[in-house]
Formats: C-alpha cells, structure tokens, sequence
C-alpha cells in the first residue's frame, strides 16, 4: 500500500520502517518461551496430536519463525490455541499468531486473532502490543488514495486507541507517526474531491472538501494547498473578503509556500492584496493567523 499525496508522490513505508517497534514486543514472547532440548521440530508439516505438549508445539512455532516461514508458524501457534485452549501456552500462542500473521502479509487473519487476543485478554502485559499489531495490519491495509478511505479512517481509529490507551508503552512514538501518515492520507482525498469539484466549477461543494482539509487535518501537509484553494474558489463566487483572508493566513502561516504564491497572484489579479478578516472561519481556524 503506498499513501499518495496530492503531487502523486509516495509516503510508502520500507519493510524495515513497518517492523518499526514490533521486534521488541517478540523478544518479550520469545524469552517466554525458550527452547526446549530436543522439542523443536524440523517438518512444518508435522500433524498435530492431542497429547503434544503445548511447550513442543509452541516452540515449534518460533523455530519456522527463526526459518522465516511465518506462515507454517501462524499455522502452528494456532495448533496451540486449539489444542491446550485457556492455557498460559495459549495466550502466548495466540498473540504471535497475530505477529505472525502479520509478518506473513496476511492482514486480515492478523487482526482477527488481534482482537480475539484483547476480548480474552483485556489487562494482559502484552495488550499494548496486541493493539499496536492490530492497528498496524490496518495501516498495512490503507487503499489507494483513489479507492474508498474507510480503511484508512479504521486504522486511523486504532493507531490513536494504541496512543489514547498505553501513551507510555514504547509503541506509542511509532503509532503517532503513522497516524500522521493516515491523516494527510485522509485529507489527500478530500483535497482530490475538492479539485474535482473546482473543476467543475461546482464552488460551494469544493469549498465545502478543502474547508474540512483545514478545519480537521490543518497539522498536514495538504494544508497549504487548501487554503490556495480556498481563495481561488471564494474569488470565483465573488467573495471576496474570504478570498483575501485565505490568501493572508496562508501567507502568515506558510509565507514561503508555492501554494501562497499562486493564492497571492489570484488576489492581485483583482487589484486586490491579501487581507485578513477576523470574522472569518478561516481565521478563527488558525488561530495565529494575522495580516
């Protein structure tokens, strides 16, 4: 999945950036369940059988992990939690059937043992990270920015539980960088909506979307061009106070933006400078916004 921005380019995430605080909530389970002399399987294909202890099997797991073939290891936690249910081993077993999953690519079976793991384990130690791979999974998930954007609003939605619910875990740095990635995402699409709109010269519906970019997402980088926007629809209509506050917050609070450039030569293109009306939602949007 790669988020795009407004110039198309990408705020993708490297294999390595998206392992980012993972590794470190694995070492927790793999100290847990160190490796038993002569337990550890080499068939990944090995059936499970109901008097196999849950140590063996587990273990078994975490070997086809160290061989990087998380898929036969998801398959094998999972023989843990099926057989040895409500065990210790289980618990454990569940949650990097999640991590497993996860690294595996399948995202979606990654969050439905994720969640499982937080019903039946609320106040566990490793909960925090149990949401951290949940959320994760759904920003893995983030469409296209052309496609429908409930997916991103639902990892959205889980990276901020993550930082609402365990602001001190060691997750929560990670989790606030890629809610930032989610957001400008979100606003990216508004921001597509609001051109189109412009286009076709429908104003009032594409002051409507870049309203919203500056009202909900004004930390992202889509910002700047909203406001540009804002002051080439306002014109267009011919209101012009709201057109010159655009033009003056945007040169107040970006006065080295193309975008503030492009607003200001709109502005002028009427004999007019930009100026900033108090009253306005623009200004009472941006607090620090002046002329």
């Amino acid at each position: 999945m790669r988020a795009i921005g407004t110039d198309g380019a990408s705020a993708g995430r490297s294999g390595k950036g998206r392992r980012t605080g993972l590794m470190a909530g694995l070492a927790v389970l793999l100290v847990g369940g160190m490796m038993l002399g002569g337990c550890a399987s080499n068939d990944k294909d090995d059936m499970a059988i109901p008097d196999e202890p849950a140590e063996k099997i587990y273990n078994e797991g975490l070997t086809l992990l160290n061989k990087n073939d998380p898929q036969a290891a998801a398959k094998r936690f999972e023989d843990v939690d099926r057989i040895h249910p409500y065990s210790e081993w289980a618990r454990k077993a569940l949650l990097m059937t999640t991590y497993s999953n996860f690294e595996a690519g399948n995202y979606d079976e990654a969050i439905t043992s994720g969640r499982r793991y937080l019903t039946m384990y609320p106040g566990s130690k490793d909960a925090a990270y149990a949401q951290y791979l949940v959320a994760s999974s759904l920003y893995e998930n983030i469409p296209d920015i052309t496609r429908d954007q409930r997916k991103t609003q639902q990892a959205l939605n889980a990276l901020q539980e993550v930082v609402n619910r365990y602001p001190d875990s060691e997750y929560a740095a990670t989790a606030r960088k890629k809610i930032e990635v989610a957001r400008d995402q979100l606003a990216g699409k508004e921001m597509m909506i609001g051109r189109y709109y412009l286009k076709q010269r429908n104003y009032t519906g594409a002051i409507n979307r870049f309203k919203m970019v500056v009202t909900r997402y004004q930390t992202t980088r889509q910002v700047e061009e909203a406001l540009m926007r804002l002051t080439e629809a306002y014109m267009a209509l011919g209101v012009v106070n709201e057109a010159q506050t655009s033009a003056a917050v945007l040169g107040y609070n970006y006065p080295d933006s193309k975008w503030y450039k492009e607003a200001h030569k709109i502005v002028q293109s009427r004999g007019l400078e930009p100026q900033e009306n108090k009253s306005s939602w623009i200004s009472q949007a941006f607090s620090g916004g002046r002329s």
